[in-house]
């Protein structure tokens, strides 16, 4: 059931476990993705020293934190940072039910990419629900401008990002990206594309008790005239691919799928939870959408685009 977009919800087929360390704290993390019941979103469940858990919420209405990753906070203490890797795998493959385990205050940062998560969610398959498939459809346009940085959601017959970014060093430069989403498009274009950092940086984030465990292992480590990392980059591209992938998990927390398109100038976390917020901001810029249950729409069938052309707004 690899790469589809069904009619009906989807959830894990079963568990599946990962361990590694936080980018920024460096401690040691494990994670558990499991399976969930229609309706349920994405959920973490974070474990405390005491062994109770806390449940947050994959919606934007908990972001806490924007700085050099997004941050999910229940407002009494409990957050997990570091979120957006894992929630743009399960997003971009199609995943719309799971309860995410996690033992630390950060989700780790594997090689610094969503390959890990794509292939621990291959692991556990996929299984199909009940439920119809709830849509987010962009109704009219939101922009926010901050600081230079432009972020905008439009209507669109499917879903489509648009991302550029533009850094002075000729490593990196002006860079754009622009697909229609889907989860071939998700694992082939985006998913194995690593964070990034400067080396001029490094004793700034430490003194600053960020990127802790950060390393050549995990991150793509650009210097005043090379990259560091002695294999090089995955894409030439790599950088641009990696905000992609960014703005697909800060999307994730929109609660659905969007039907709409995304476009990113100069932007990051910072910038996709304000779109969201904006958007949200606005009760006649978006609404939720449903899955037409015709018998004689097959889950291969579906796709976001013609999701856009047959779903009817559910404005109750």
């Amino acid at each position: 059931m690899k790469g589809f977009i069904g009619a009906r919800q989807t959830t894990l087929a079963n568990e599946v476990s990962l361990t590694g360390i936080g980018v920024h704290s460096g401690a040691p993390v494990a994670i558990t993705l499991c399976p969930a019941d229609s309706d349920t979103g994405l959920r973490f469940l974070i474990s405390n020293d005491d062994a109770d858990c806390t449940e947050i919420s994959a919606d934007q209405q908990w972001v806490t934190g924007v700085t050099l990753c997004t941050v999910l906070g229940d407002g009494n203490g409990a957050s997990v940072a570091t979120v957006e890797h894992v929630l743009g795998a399960l997003r971009g493959l199609g995943v719309d039910n799971a309860l995410i385990e996690i033992d630390s205050g950060e989700v780790p940062i594997m090689d610094g990419s969503a390959a890990p998560f794509v292939e621990a969610i291959d692991e556990a398959g996929l299984k199909e629900l009940e439920a119809p498939r709830r849509f987010l459809k962009i109704l009219k346009t939101i922009c926010v401008e901050d600081n230079g940085a432009v972020g905008e959601l439009t209507p669109y017959n499917g879903f489509q990002l648009d991302v550029e970014i533009d850094f002075e060093t000729p490593l990196i430069g002006k860079q754009q990206l622009s697909l229609d989403l889907n989860p071939g498009a998700f694992r082939r274009d985006i998913a194995r594309a690593r964070t990034f950092g400067f080396m001029k940086d490094v004793e700034s984030l430490w003194a600053a008790g960020l990127a802790l465990g950060a390393s050549l292992d995990n991150t793509v480590a650009i210097g005043d005239d090379r990259i560091i990392n002695r294999e090089g980059l995955r894409y030439a591209d790599e950088c641009v691919r990696h905000k992609a992938l960014d703005a697909v998990g800060d999307l994730a927390l929109a609660g659905a799928p969007i039907l709409g398109a995304y476009r990113s100038r100069r932007g990051g976390h910072r910038l996709n939870a304000l779109v969201l917020k904006a958007l949200f901001a606005d009760p006649e810029a978006s609404s939720i959408v449903e899955a037409p249950r015709y018998r004689d729409v097959r889950h291969a069938e579906l796709t976001p685009r013609l999701a856009a052309a047959h779903f009817a707004a559910d404005r109750s």
